[in-house]
Parts: C-alpha cells; sequence; structure tokens
C-alpha cells in the first residue's frame, strides 16, 4: 500500500508557473515509476510527465519545454514544476504510483486543481 498527497495547485495567469507536490508514504525508490496525470472535465486521465526508479524521464508532447517532474528520494517527494502556463494545463492532477507486478498496481492520490485563467 502506497499514499499519496498532492499539493499546491491553486490558480495562476497564462504564463505564470506553479510547484505541484506528491508525499509519498513509503520510499520512492521502492516504486518501479512515480508520474503525474491530469484530468480535466469531461476529458480522460492522461499522463503528463512520469520518472522511473532510474531517472529516465518521460512528458507528454504537450508539456515538453515547459514541465520538469524530479524527485527527492530523502525526503520521499516527487514535484512537477509547471511553467509557462496556458489556458489548457486547467485541469485536476493526480500523482501516481506505479508498480510492475502482475498484474500492475496503480496509486493514485487525491488530486489538486490546477486553473490557469485571466
Amino acid at each position: 500500500q502506497v499514499q499519496l498527497v498532492e499539493s499546491g495547485g491553486g490558480l495562476v495567469q497564462p504564463g505564470g508557473s506553479l510547484r505541484l507536490s506528491c508525499a509519498a508514504s513509503t520510499n520512492i525508490f521502492s516504486i518501479d515509476t512515480m508520474g503525474w496525470y491530469r484530468q480535466a472535465p469531461g476529458k480522460q486521465r492522461d499522463l503528463v510527465a512520469a520518472i522511473t526508479r532510474a531517472g529516465t524521464t518521460n512528458y507528454a508532447d504537450s508539456v515538453k519545454g515547459r514541465f520538469t517532474i524530479s524527485r527527492d528520494s530523502a525526503k520521499n517527494m516527487v514535484y512537477l514544476q509547471m511553467d509557462s502556463l496556458k489556458p489548457e494545463d486547467t485541469a485536476v492532477y493526480f500523482c501516481n504510483a506505479g508498480r510492475r507486478t502482475f498484474p500492475k498496481i496503480d496509486y493514485w492520490g487525491q488530486g489538486t486543481q490546477v486553473t490557469v485563467s485571466s
């Protein structure tokens, strides 16, 4: 069992920045993949960024060059730095922890709202 708690969402103007934080209840190196997903009303929950135990990162095309995923293993924290925010980034952002068991197991945080407006 892995518990995840997101924080850092809020209202920001286009072009602004936010940093999302995800606190994990266990050593994040015990998890195969940590990631951030987002879901807007009426839309599918989509991958935003992910980082593997080895440190390999992957980003959705829509956020490449603007968002950065990082981790602090000593604090069991994963971050998503979001710069140059656009209105289309508005969504609920969820922290995800994936364990490559068979079947695989995914853990989710409660989500944090990001609104880009004005």
